[in-house]
């Protein structure tokens, strides 16, 4: 290896170091995924929920609780108890959106997930984030920082696909493709449209999953170039939160984006879920 091919190589991996370690840490916030301590589902009956105030309902496709005296609920730093019996409404609201609300030191997470409203409380004393170790990854290799090419379709085309936790079921807008060649074999990975604007989200599985990586998914982000070229490092590709959890919904990839290769890069199986083996 030249100096300059050993500069760059070395450069590579402290990139990827520190890519790698700011993701770590904001997946250790105090009220990230990790923290979540309970998985809620709502439904027409009034209900007391472990980790919340109040007994919360389902109206007219609105959430309702109602909070007796003592109990404490906050919405943007304000106060919503006003006293016995106070009743509260929220909604509807947007499927994959959500409220996020106050309780103590409890974050509490109202959404919508598959035409059903979710709760999950989040607390930053929760025994999966106070223990986690970390996320063992591939030692970065440049071989996987693939040149692709995103090709659109004419119009975005909704997917559904299915989702860690039985009988819900995701729909999502897919812009088009990205086509790549791995080990000789062309190759493409549905996209679809990502948080920021521009970018992509690609779910997908490979010959390494339920192996050395976590079988039902992983991750990766990218943002193409006008004229459709588009990096795909799978350095960078990650596990979602249901690697960890099982109060996840996480979305499951198409079925062609289960890759024959192996991707032997970016996260690993996380510890927690070695020592559930």
């Amino acid at each position: 290896m030249t100096a300059v091919e050993t500069e760059t190589t070395t450069s590579f991996a402290a990139e990827w170091n520190h890519w790698h370690a700011a993701h770590e840490q904001n997946r250790t916030h105090p009220y990230g995924f990790l923290a979540v301590t309970h998985l809620h589902w709502l439904g027409d009956s009034p209900a007391v929920l472990e980790g919340a105030p109040g007994v919360w309902s389902v109206q007219d496709d609105a959430v309702r609780v109602i909070l007796e005296p003592g109990e404490s609920l906050l919405q943007d730093g304000k106060e919503l108890n006003q006293g016995a019996g106070t009743s509260v409404t929220f909604g509807p609201i947007p499927e994959r959106d959500g409220i996020n609300l106050t309780s103590g030191e409890s974050v509490l997470e109202l959404a919508k997930r598959g035409g059903e409203y979710v709760l999950r409380p989040r607390h930053p004393e929760n025994e999966l984030l106070q223990q986690y170790q970390g996320t063992p990854a591939y030692a970065p290799n440049e071989a996987f920082a693939i040149p692709a090419k995103f090709v659109p379709y004419q119009t975005p085309r909704p997917t559904t696909v299915g989702a860690a936790v039985e009988g819900i079921h995701h729909v999502y807008e897919a812009p088009g493709k990205i086509h790549f060649e791995l080990d000789g074999q062309e190759l493409a990975l549905t996209a679809f449209n990502g948080h920021e604007a521009g970018a992509l989200l690609v779910l997908f599985t490979d010959a390494t999953s339920g192996k050395t990586t976590y079988a039902a998914n992983r991750s990766l982000s990218v943002t193409p170039a006008a004229d459709g070229t588009v990096l795909l490092d799978f350095n960078r590709a990650v596990n979602l939160p249901c690697a960890y959890t099982d109060l996840a919904m996480c979305p499951l990839p198409p079925a062609e984006n289960r890759l024959p290769v192996a991707i032997e890069a970016g996260e690993k199986i996380p510890y927690e879920r070695q020592e559930q083996k």
